[in-house]
């Protein structure tokens, strides 16, 4: 069984630079959806597939540093990486403190947006297998006895105050 191509969502409210992106980005095997606004994407919904997001920073009605703002209040996680030709350095500070994995200035060498979304592919990645773990463990708590439950928290809490538990035998 193959697994499905990362997807690269490109919002730019230009469509010869979107195209130019997409084509780009299908060349080497994502699946791209093009966008034109920010509108756009929120009538979108997220793929299962790892994910990464090409934003312009300035877009009409919604910057792109607003909309990652409010993706980050919606605890929404999106690799972003950030492509403007109008950029300054607070503006690029900011995109990266707000989490960004790149903030590149038009024109960009190809190499350098490829490998900024190969490495937000990855980061998205890694959290998507993380949510995955923490959806096993909370199926697998949920599954427990209210009695196994406090046994379970009581646990926890030893262990992060890093108290003795009692000596049980161990088996090996």
């Amino acid at each position: 069984m193959t697994e499905a191509p990362a997807t690269v969502i490109v919002i730019d409210d230009d469509p010869t630079i979107r195209e130019a992106l997409g084509s780009l980005l299908r060349s080497v095997g994502f699946d791209v959806r093009l966008l034109a606004s920010v509108g756009d994407f929120l009538d979108f919904s997220r793929p299962a597939t790892p994910t990464c997001l090409v934003l312009d920073i300035r877009l009409p009605g919604q910057s792109g540093l607003d909309f990652q703002r409010k993706l980050s209040q919606a605890n929404m996680q999106l690799p972003i990486v950030f492509i403007t030709g109008h950029g300054d350095i607070p503006m690029s500070v900011q995109a990266m403190k707000e989490g960004a994995v790149e903030f590149l200035t038009k024109p960009f060498r190809d190499q350098d947006l490829l490998d900024a979304v190969y490495a937000g592919l990855a980061r998205d990645r890694v959290w998507l297998e993380n949510e995955k773990a923490l959806e096993t463990l909370r199926a697998r708590f949920d599954s427990l006895t209210p009695r196994e439950r406090e046994v379970m928290v009581l646990v926890v809490m030893a262990d992060k105050l890093k108290l003795p538990l009692a000596k049980a035998p161990r088996h090996v």
